[in-house]
């Protein structure tokens, strides 16, 4: 018979915490590319995913979202698989929702160089609260030069 630690009040919050992992863990070496092949030709690449989960910095406890990432290709193409052992890396990592997309676009910027990127990251509500946390990159013509 398993024992029950009786506490004082019913309200009392429980001493508990996941293991958390730091953002160095996640694995930007994944990102892949390959060639635009139509240079000069824009388009808009739009990729999104509902399996999308990190955990909360605090509580160790899973944060589940669907992640947009929208973008003009300058001269890469971001190769999906890459993509996903990317985000994957995340599922462990205690990371604030808002900080997420700001750290997938400055990763996926590093990485394909494009035009134009937004990523935005669509969180399940959790505590009745609902979050969309979102940011835009739009390349310096004048830089890119």
């Amino acid at each position: 018979m398993r024992k029950t630690k009786k506490s004082a009040s019913p309200l009392e919050p429980l001493d508990r915490r996941y293991h958390v992992e730091s953002e160095s863990s996640v694995d930007v070496a994944a990102l892949e590319t390959f060639p635009y092949e139509f240079k000069g030709k824009d388009i808009v690449v739009n990729i999104d995913t509902d399996e999308f989960t990190a955990v909360c910095p605090w509580s160790g406890l899973p944060d589940f979202a669907t992640i947009r990432i929208d973008y003009t290709p300058a001269a890469s193409i971001i190769e999906l698989r890459s993509l996903k052992y990317y985000l994957l890396s995340y599922r462990n990592v205690g990371i604030y929702q808002e900080h997420v997309v700001n750290k997938i676009l400055d990763d996926l910027v590093e990485c394909a160089k494009p035009k134009w990127m937004k990523v935005s990251a669509d969180y399940k509500v959790r505590g009745g609260i609902h979050t969309v946390a979102s940011r835009e990159y739009r390349r310096d013509v004048k830089k890119a030069r």
